[in-house]
């Protein structure tokens, strides 16, 4: 049995290895917050959130696929909930029943996997009937076959027959094992054989002449023996005891499954829950092929930061369809970076079929979402800052693709404006020429300006200017790049908004 709730053709492989940029996703963009968020606490929520996130779906057509089973999450709460924790008792079903699991013989083995298939029988009629009576409350094409999956392998006759089959296995009436003489006298090739079921009814059968047989009564102190026996009897149901275990392997294998791929979803439900508890919008997106260029988005808004921020998050407006460059410049502070990081967050979040914090988005796929933003100063270095930030930028050419995505925070700005601005301009043509998407944070003005002059009709220009509340809060807006410094900032921040540009204004005159 095969939940295909992730993909439409295969399981959910929690042990492939993350993408090489994962580590600098996770730093940049902060997704540890977001992992902890869609995991309450819970470890094993945890590790799958940073798998499914981090590990990007092929083409739209996936992304659809698992949308829609978010979607039925999502209108289903507590039934998703509820399948969730079926699986979870599943793995407490066989954690129980191993407690003493030391023992090794074929008669423990044989207990044990009785007592696992008798608790697993249990969990999968409550599975079944979820599918039976709540499967129209599912609408997508993955749960629509995951329950019709249940409803053909799990069939009333299926259960009558497993439950004959473990009434059978409980062996209250003892065994029956042939066996054959073999070298030396010594038996050999034993058997566990099925009793012969008796006709008639209770009274016809305890009146009815016993067969001859030959019998051997064991001495009540017989230690010796009784081992001998014993012995006999697990040579007899060692096959029996191993098919039995393997079976409820299988089992315990496709609940395994199903919680990983259940546990994404519920990952999800906890984070939308708490999102909606806060009254900020998600959407669900609109992936578009990767070698389009669509970026657009109506109230785009950091994830990870409402869950750190004392204060409301504000969202903003996007429209980056058919350009492959947006730069962004303005004052400290003024929200660039929190803007990039949530484009990061919202393309790894559409590519694993999630929803993202935005009224509405639209994107294309990408082949790579790599980072590249300044990191602090690092006292152990034995280079200088731009070595460093070069040397980065170079292991980031050694995996890039065409069509891939890379968001740049304030790079090359360790050394000069001149130099700086040469740097960045060579790198970005480069990417450019390779079909390389580009999201630059910049305070390298004449980096910004010779692009603009470049680049104007394949670009977008945005710049974070204060809004009309004393200079409290910013917001991105479509404008040309504006020179700007943290010398600028720190002017206005004293001395009032404003103040910096009417004292250059008095200088000039």
């Amino acid at each position: 049995m095969k939940a295909f709730l992730m993909y439409r053709d295969r399981d959910f492989d929690l042990g492939a290895p993350l993408p090489p940029n994962s580590e600098a996703l996770i730093q940049d963009l902060e997704l540890n917050v977001l992992f902890d968020a869609m995991a309450l606490g819970d470890k094993y929520l945890h590790e799958v959130a940073s798998k499914a996130v981090l590990q990007s779906l092929g083409d739209e057509a996936e992304v659809r696929y698992r949308q829609d089973i978010l979607r039925d999450v999502i209108a289903n709460p507590l039934l998703a909930r509820f399948l969730y924790d079926l699986t979870i008792e599943a793995n407490e079903v066989e954690k129980k029943s191993h407690a003493w699991g030391y023992l090794k013989s074929p008669s423990s083995i044989l207990s044990q996997s009785v007592a696992v298939l008798h608790g697993f029988v249990a969990l999968l009629k409550q599975l079944r009937g979820v599918g039976t009576y709540n499967a129209k409350r599912f609408s997508s094409q993955g749960f629509t076959a995951f329950f019709a999956m249940l409803d053909r392998e799990l069939e009333d006759d299926y259960f009558v027959s497993i439950q004959d089959h473990i009434n059978q296995l409980k062996f209250r009436d003892g065994v029956l094992i042939g066996a054959v003489l073999g070298s030396g006298n010594k038996g050999a090739n034993y058997t566990l054989r099925k009793p012969n079921q008796q006709q008639g009814n209770w009274i016809e059968r305890l009146l009815a002449p016993k067969p001859p047989a030959y019998t051997w009564s064991l001495p009540p102190r017989d230690e010796a023996g009784a081992n001998a026996l014993g012995e006999l009897r697990d040579r007899g149901l060692n096959l029996v005891a191993n098919a039995l275990a393997q079976s409820g392997d299988h089992i315990l294998s496709f609940f395994g499954m199903l919680r990983t791929e259940l546990a994404f979803y519920i990952g999800c439900l906890n984070l939308q829950e708490q999102l909606a508890k806060k009254a900020y919008p998600i959407s669900f997106p609109a992936p578009r092929a990767r070698s389009e260029r669509k970026l657009s988005s109506r109230g785009l808004y950091d994830v990870c930061l409402t869950f750190k921020a004392a204060h409301r998050v504000f969202g903003n407006d996007v429209d980056a369809d058919d350009k492959d460059f947006v730069i962004i410049t303005g004052a400290n502070t003024g929200g660039k970076t929190t803007f990039l990081r949530s484009v990061g967050l919202a393309q790894l979040m559409m590519e694993c079929g999630m929803f993202v914090g935005a009224e509405s988005f639209s994107a294309n796929m990408s082949s790579h979402i790599f980072t590249h933003y300044v990191r602090e100063e690092d006292t152990t270095m034995k280079s200088g800052k731009l070595d460093e930030e070069l040397g980065r930028f170079s292991g980031i050419v050694d995996k890039i693709t065409p069509n891939a995505i890379v968001l740049f925070n304030e790079s090359f700005s360790a050394t000069n404006e001149r130099e700086g601005s040469e740097i960045s301009r060579q790198i970005t043509s480069a990417l450019l020429e390779k079909r390389v998407k580009i999201v630059f944070v910049t305070h390298l003005y004449d980096f910004a300006h010779s692009v603009y002059d470049k680049h104007k009709t394949t670009s977008l220009f945005l710049r974070a200017e204060r809004q009309a509340d004393g200079g409290r809060t910013f917001k991105l807006i479509e404008a040309e790049p504006m020179q700007t410094g943290y010398g600028e900032d720190l002017y206005n921040e004293i001395f009032g908004v404003g103040s910096f540009h009417a004292l250059e204004r008095s200088n000039s005159c």
